[in-house]
């Protein structure tokens, strides 16, 4: 940029690079990068790097990227609970019971998931487990009916997303309880075919819910499109818009 265009580069440049590198999996050279940046790191540049190592399992050079972003901004829900999925999703559960007693000692409190879905001009809101929606006979009879049919087509659910230290089965059941996977049962029963079913979630879909989102968004022939707390994700045809990167 500078030798061939004359461009200085500047924050949002180095993000990107960070961004792309992480997307290859080349996180330590994204470090190194950071590492030699002239002008100090930003909150775009070590989430970034954070996202990439969520995404990869680099839970030690996480740490480093959410150590960063909690002196820049320490009040950020997010990276917090970025940090605490990582070491959950290989199953250190002490440490990331660790991180969650971090994030109380400094007063930041982990808001619950939640996934909202509009239609008919009123807004259907479900957390996890919810069993208080008013078609919920018909939701969790469509989710059993769903499993059957994702089961058959290969998918097998990632437990590694259950929040708790469970026993296997039992951490299957908890991942088909999350909010989003209610919600999409709810608009698979209520809007009509040919219609794209939208869900919004406050934060970002897990992997287990993206995994069968591709699935369904296939088996059923609807496109599903859920804006998390990162960015839009389109699924139809047993693919979603953002190349399983988010």
């Amino acid at each position: 940029m500078k030798q061939r265009f004359g461009i200085e580069p500047r924050i949002e440049h180095y993000a990107c690079v960070v961004d792309l590198l992480g997307c290859a999996g080349m996180e330590e050279r994204a470090y190194e990068i950071i590492q030699q940046m002239p002008i100090r790191p930003s909150i775009s540049v070590w989430g970034a790097l954070l996202g990439a190592c969520k995404m990869h399992g680099k839970t030690e050079l996480g740490r480093i990227a959410a150590e960063k972003l909690f002196q820049l901004d320490p009040q950020d829900t997010g990276n917090h609970v970025l940090l605490s999925n990582m070491p959950s999703s290989a199953g250190r559960w002490a440490e990331a019971t660790d991180v969650n007693k971090e994030m109380k000692n400094v007063g930041i409190k982990k808001g619950p998931g939640r996934s909202w879905i509009i239609w008919e001009n009123v807004v259907h809101v479900f957390h996890a487990k919810d069993t208080k929606h008013e078609m919920n006979i018909e939701i969790q009879s469509l989710l059993a009916k769903l499993k059957g049919q994702l089961q058959a087509a290969g998918y097998m659910p990632d437990t590694q997303c259950a929040l708790y230290d469970l026993e296997e089965e039992e951490k299957e059941s908890e991942v088909f309880q999350h909010s989003e996977k209610l919600a999409l049962a709810f608009g698979l029963i209520r809007i009509p075919p040919g219609v794209p079913i939208r869900i919004m979630k406050n934060l970002r879909i897990c992997v287990d819910c993206h995994r069968a989102f591709k699935f369904i968004s296939g088996i059923v022939g609807r496109e599903i499109i859920v804006r998390d707390n990162s960015r839009f994700h389109h699924f139809k045809n047993y693919e979603c818009s953002c190349k399983d990167y988010w």
